[in-house]
C-alpha cells in the first residue's frame, strides 16, 4: 500500500528545464566556455555541486564552482521573481494528493530554489518534507535524495510513489524501490528505456489522480 507521495520538482511542478537551460548556456558563452548540445541533458538530475563542477570542468568556464552555483541559483531566482512558471494543473494534483497521504518534494534544485517556488506558488504548506539533491550524497540518477526523503518521512521507500519527468528522475526513484510515475518531459522526454522502469506513464500532471495509485496497489496485491 502507498504510505506517501514524493515529487519532484523541476519538469514536474514547474516548467524549469528550458529556463535551467537558458540560464546556464547564457553563462557560458558570457563567460568564454564552450555549451555543448548534451550539456543539458548531461545535467539534468544533478545536485548543484555535481552541475556546477561539470560547468567548470566540462564547459571550460573559468570561475571555481561555488561561484558558478551562486550566479547560476540568482539569476534563476531573478527568473522566478519575473515568473514562476508553474505547470497548469500542478497546483490541483498537489492539493488532490495531499488529501490522501504525506507528501514529500524531492528536487536536485538547490534548496533556496525550493523554498522560494513552494512560497510563490503557495505549496509549502502541502508539503510535510523538502529535501535537494545538494543535501545528500549524490545527485540523480542515484537513489539517494528519494531514500533520504522516505526516512524524513518516517516511511519505507517501497511503500512511496514518486511523480518523476526526466530519465535521471525515474531512475533515481526506480533505484530507491518506489512506485514510479512518469510525466515525460516534453522539451527533454526520456528514453524507451527509461519510461519502462515507471509503472505508471502519463500525459499530463492534470491525469494524476489518487485512484491511479490505489489501483496499482490493489493489482500488486491480487499479484502476490
Amino acid at each position: 500500500m502507498t504510505r506517501a507521495v514524493i515529487f519532484d520538482l523541476d519538469g514536474v511542478i514547474l516548467d524549469t528545464e528550458e529556463v535551467w537551460d537558458a540560464v546556464r548556456q547564457k553563462l557560458v558563452l558570457e563567460r568564454g566556455g564552450r555549451w555543448s548540445e548534451s550539456a543539458q541533458a548531461d545535467m539534468m538530475g544533478m545536485s548543484s555541486t555535481e552541475w556546477s563542477r561539470y560547468m567548470h570542468e566540462e564547459l571550460g568556464l573559468a570561475e571555481p564552482p561555488e561561484e558558478i552555483k551562486r550566479e547560476v541559483v540568482r539569476r534563476m531566482l531573478d527568473r522566478y521573481a519575473e515568473h514562476l512558471p508553474l505547470i497548469d494543473g500542478a497546483k490541483a494534483a498537489v492539493m488532490r494528493m495531499a488529501g490522501r497521504w504525506p507528501l514529500g518534494l524531492a528536487s536536485s534544485s538547490n534548496r533556496e530554489l525550493i523554498d522560494r517556488a513552494l512560497e510563490l506558488s503557495g505549496l509549502a504548506p502541502f508539503f510535510r518534507v523538502t529535501v535537494s539533491s545538494e543535501e545528500v550524497e549524490r545527485g540523480k540518477p542515484a537513489p539517494d535524495v528519494y531514500l533520504e526523503t522516505a526516512r524524513r518521512l518516517d516511511v519505507d521507500s517501497s511503500r512511496s510513489a514518486a511523480i518523476e519527468d526526466s530519465a535521471s528522475g525515474i531512475r533515481s526513484a526506480q533505484a530507491a524501490g518506489m512506485l514510479v510515475v512518469a510525466i515525460p518531459n516534453r522539451a527533454f522526454p526520456p528514453p524507451d528505456d527509461a519510461l519502462a522502469l515507471a509503472s505508471i506513464v502519463l500525459q499530463s500532471i492534470r491525469e494524476l489522480e489518487p485512484e491511479l495509485l490505489d489501483a496499482r496497489s490493489d493489482s500488486s496485491r491480487l499479484a502476490q
